[in-house]
């Protein structure tokens, strides 16, 4: 039977425990240009944000 050579330290025993991912935002649809963009944010591609044009492309 395998013996451990060293004590695993605390540390590196916690660290394989971990649950730490990195996780892809939520995406949806733009309504005016179909582009994929965050939710509640303006649009990069075409500008718009709840039907109205925020800032010009």
């Amino acid at each position: 039977m395998a013996v451990p050579k060293r004590r695993t330290s605390k540390k590196v025993k916690n660290q394989r425990r971990t649950h730490k991912k990195l996780h892809v935002p939520g995406m949806v649809e733009c309504s005016n240009c179909g582009e994929l963009t965050k939710p509640h944010h303006v649009c990069k591609s075409c500008g718009h944000y709840g039907g109205k044009e925020i800032k010009e492309a």
